[in-house]
């Protein structure tokens, strides 16, 4: 068996740079040479994992189908690879000082003073490994948060320094992403941020192979030569990474930069085929050219950081290019939407879709939005707590019972038609304790959601704990509200729909997590039609 070999990316100057992208970019076009490639993710907070966090602190939690709560960039992962990513593909700092903690307290280090090197080194790079050593990947890229320099990656910096020594240049290559920023009143592109930068790196042992410099303006070839020459690089090795119009452009912007074969050729690897890109380009091309344009609200109380969402934005991209239409997504702030306004945010959109979140806070402003789109028939898609909102307004509205609620919102409803999850009651551990991962789901042969699935078994990510409490389930039946989706073990609602409506469906589980650019996620692309349709059908005279 050939040995894996270990592509690290690291960042410097400033930090949101884009390194996840590039990473992503990259394994792309590996990838497309006909290599298996997978990426990991190390940041370097103490949280175990970002479940806890707010999303304002660290944007979107991303879910795997093994049920790992993590960072927000193995959604770009999987989007652009179309592979599944696990637990091993995203560690962080807490996680690697609780293993080493909970080894010291089982005497696995044989009476040692525990200390972070070699102890915290060494169980970094084990896990900088693991994914190697399932014998399915060719190339292990590996992304490492925050910049250098900052304290908290100084560990992980120390275990690439030392894993490079051990394996060798051939085996181990250093993709530096760092900024040449353009100052307006010299008229300049300036090369000394990237200059401290690697010399920071310099420093810590490691010498970077490549540079990815992120620029606003061509980088014309005698500074790619300057950068090379003061920072050890040979400027072939030098590359512009231009800012892009979407970052589905980046690929094929490496691709121009020959980012995939210098890399290979560090590697001491065949440049093998040609990367077939056609399906990318395709997408590209659909994207760029739309044939029209709908406006979606999307309703939601994280909408001042739009990575609070940022799979269900990418899943809105890529099921516009599979409709041959832009997607303009308008952010309405469920806090502020009431009764009396919901009819001025929402009028002139296509559809709506009420997001995902946790606890009371813009949970009416959602019930009035869904209120609207129900009696006005306007296409609807509601995500976890955007289905269970649904359920609630169903229950206020259509069964006139008052103060209807989640038990999470009102632990004294008397209507409870939203409960805590039978497992969920003995929990008093917040992280990772949710209902996580990939389950199945049966649908209802003739519902909608078996039509936009053209299949009657799918298996869809979660991320809750309070379900719909199955108790209420005939008098719903009874008012005209299809529970077309149920978990085979459980009788878990997973989907409800509205038959008498063009298009009203409310979903448990996170289908924006399984939407790639190859793979449009089938419920997105249902949704984004029905929203064109609706679009043109009011522009008919009644």
């Amino acid at each position: 068996m050939s040995t894996v070999k270990h592509v690290f990316v690291t960042g410097g100057v400033t930090s949101s740079l884009g390194k996840g992208i590039i990473a992503a970019s990259l394994a792309r076009l590996l990838q497309a040479r006909g290599y298996s490639v997978t990426i990991q993710k190390f940041d370097p907070y103490l949280n175990i994992d970002p479940g806890t966090l707010n999303p304002y602190e660290h944007g979107e939690c991303f879910v795997t189908d093994d049920g790992a709560e993590t960072d927000l960039d193995l959604g770009h992962y999987e989007r652009f690879l179309d592979v599944p990513t696990s637990q091993a593909n995203n560690v962080t700092t807490g996680r690697v000082y609780l293993s080493v903690i909970e080894k010291e307290r089982q005497g696995n280090y044989l009476g040692k003073t525990v200390q972070v090197v070699p102890h915290i080194t060494d169980e970094i790079k084990q896990r900088y490994q693991t994914l190697g050593k399932s014998g399915r990947y060719d190339i292990i890229i590996t992304e490492l948060g925050g910049t250098v320099g900052d304290i908290e990656s100084l560990p992980y910096i120390e275990s690439l320094r030392q894993l490079k020594y051990e394996l060798g240049d051939s085996n181990c290559v250093v993709v530096h992403l760092t900024l040449i920023p353009y100052l307006s009143a010299a008229g300049e592109l300036k090369t000394k941020p990237t200059q401290h930068s690697v010399k920071a790196l310099l420093e810590l042992g490691i010498q970077p192979d490549i540079l990815v410099c992120r620029t606003e303006h061509p980088l014309p070839k005698e500074m790619r030569k300057k950068i090379g020459l003061f920072c050890n690089v040979n400027h072939n090795a030098v590359i512009e990474a231009r800012d892009a119009e979407s970052i589905y452009d980046v690929p094929l912007l490496m691709q121009q930069e020959q980012l995939d074969r210098i890399v290979l050729a560090k590697l001491k690897l065949s440049t093998r085929q040609d990367p077939d890109l056609s399906t990318w380009k395709d997408f590209l091309f659909r994207l760029k050219n739309p044939q029209s344009e709908i406006n979606i609200g999307l309703v939601g109380k994280y909408v001042e950081l739009k990575d609070a969402y940022k799979s269900i934005a990418e899943a809105f991209v890529h099921a516009g290019a599979a409709n041959n239409l832009k997607v303009n997504i308008k952010w309405i702030h469920s806090e502020h939407l009431t009764r009396n306004n919901a009819q001025e945010k929402i009028k002139g959109l296509d559809g709506i879709l009420v997001a995902p979140g946790f606890g009371q806070r813009g949970l009416e402003g959602k019930l009035e939005a869904i209120r609207y789109v129900r009696e006005k028939n306007i296409p609807f898609l509601g995500i976890c707590l955007g289905m269970q909102c649904a359920v609630i307004e169903y229950a206020r509205h259509v069964l006139r019972w008052n103060g209807a609620n989640s038990t999470e919102m009102d632990p004294e409803t008397l209507y409870p038609v939203i409960d805590l999850m039978e497992g969920q009651k003995n929990i008093t551990k917040m992280g990772g304790t949710m209902r996580l991962g990939a389950y199945d789901c049966q649908l209802k042969p003739e519902s909608k959601l078996a039509e936009i699935y053209q299949s009657s078994e799918i298996t869809e990510r979660h991320r809750h704990r309070y379900e719909f409490n199955n108790k209420y389930l005939k008098s719903f039946e009874q008012a005209g509200l299809v529970f077309s989706g149920l978990n085979p073990l459980t009788g878990l609602v997973e989907t409800i729909e509205l038959p008498n409506h063009p298009w009203f469906v409310g979903v448990q589980y996170h289908p924006e997590y399984k939407s790639t650019v190859s793979k449009p996620h089938p419920l997105f692309v249902g949704f984004v039609k029905a929203c064109f349709e609706h679009k043109e059908a009011e522009k008919k005279p009644n």
